[in-house]
């Protein structure tokens, strides 16, 4: 069985096939028709390919001048011409696994900062714009062109702006995740509300970490335990996030949910009746096997009473009443007074799952008068 044709070796076959050409016709029609953009063949080797066809009597070569130091031209021989149209039918209809270096970059691309990959993305994006706009240029130099010669571009030019498109989409990708990631930002219909007006709010479902537990937060030892650990497990899944999947984010506050057999406990502040569960939000692409894995980990860490405590999982509240509370958390009597008395029955609203409360200030290191505090109440239409 004869030796496949290269692809070098096809090309420079079929010009010859065209008509018979000297070297310098083949390098012409080559450079003319963007040949160089989807096969490897340089200049100094036309010859080196046309003697390898000559070698095995698929082109022969005259000189027409007659002399010795005349230009050799090459046409295709008999046996070439079977052979080129064998070999172009399986070219048509053959389809190689491209081996792109790009792939292989993005494949180590976790050893660059991420910047850097970003950066060099996109020069990728500003080179493939350039061959896009030579091989534009090329063509409209030369138009009208043969409809196979226009496959030939139209090839080219679709699969570089395929590359701009997906170069693009992976760049956005790319800084999208580069980005820290803000809840408190991202959802201020959520997270900053105004003073002392209330507002009405659709709350989407959410992940948490959560723990359950009762009594007075001011002096339950299980109260703290719980805040604890749930700060403990929301910092170690921002490193892994951070350093796994290059997703950074600010850690979301702490928050709670209180409820009690008698919800007046909450207007008299009798805390020691209260029921809560404290949690905090986690990004969308946080898994239950990060969590679980951070949960090991920070255990191995710290001694975290409450860790095993923890759970993962989703919380609706869907319509909701709230407002920002400046000031002392023992001075929200009278602001949920207003909700629970005035705002709720003049909306024709009735309550829908426990009081829940968003602590946007660090109590360690504000005032008592400067604390802000968002307090949510879901609610159903009467």
């Amino acid at each position: 069985m004869s030796r496949p044709l290269t692809d070098a070796e096809l090309t420079v076959l079929g010009l010859v096939a065209e008509r018979p050409r000297h070297g310098y016709e083949l390098e012409a029609v080559i450079e003319a028709r963007g040949i160089r953009e989807w096969t490897s063949l340089g200049f100094s080797s036309i010859y080196y390919v046309l003697g390898r066809l000559e070698s095995r009597d698929l082109v022969s070569s005259t000189r027409p001048d007659g002399t010795a130091k005349g230009r050799r031209v090459y046409a295709a021989t008999p046996d070439g011409m079977r052979l080129l149209t064998e070999a172009t039918r399986q070219a048509l209809a053959e389809l190689r696994p491209a081996h792109p270096s790009v792939l292989v970059g993005l494949a180590n691309s976790p050893v660059l900062p991420a910047r850097e990959v970003v950066d060099a993305l996109r020069e990728r994006e500003a080179r493939v714009g350039e061959r896009l706009a030579a091989i534009q240029a090329t063509r409209a130099a030369q138009e009208p062109v043969a409809d196979f010669v226009a496959a030939i571009f139209d090839y080219s030019t679709t699969q570089l702006r395929a590359e701009q498109d997906w170069t693009a989409a992976t760049i956005r990708i790319l800084e999208r995740a580069m980005t820290k990631s803000d809840i408190k930002r991202d959802r201020k219909d959520l997270y900053a509300p105004r003073a002392e007006s209330f507002q009405l709010v659709d709350v989407p479902v959410l992940p948490f970490l959560m723990v359950d537990g009762e009594g007075d937060p001011n002096t339950a030892e299980s109260y703290q335990d719980a805040v604890t650990a749930l700060y403990a497990v929301s910092y170690t899944l921002k490193f892994a996030s951070k350093q796994r999947l290059g997703r950074d984010y600010v850690v979301a506050p702490l928050e709670g949910l209180w409820s009690a057999d008698d919800p007046t406990v909450f207007l008299t502040r009798a805390k020691g009746e209260w029921r809560w569960t404290m949690m905090i939000t986690q990004p969308d692409w946080i898994t239950a096997d990060m969590v679980d894995e951070a949960v090991r980990l920070a255990a191995t860490k710290k001694h975290l009473p409450a860790v095993d405590k923890i759970r993962f999982g989703q919380y609706a509240e869907g319509l909701s009443v709230q407002v920002l509370h400046v000031g002392p958390y023992d001075d929200e009597g009278p602001v949920l007074e207003r909700l629970h008395h005035e705002f709720m029955p003049a909306n024709g609203l009735t309550f829908n799952g426990p009081h829940h409360e968003i602590y946007l200030s660090d109590p360690r290191r504000s005032e008592p008068a400067k604390l802000r505090t968002i307090l949510r109440q879901p609610v159903a239409r009467m």
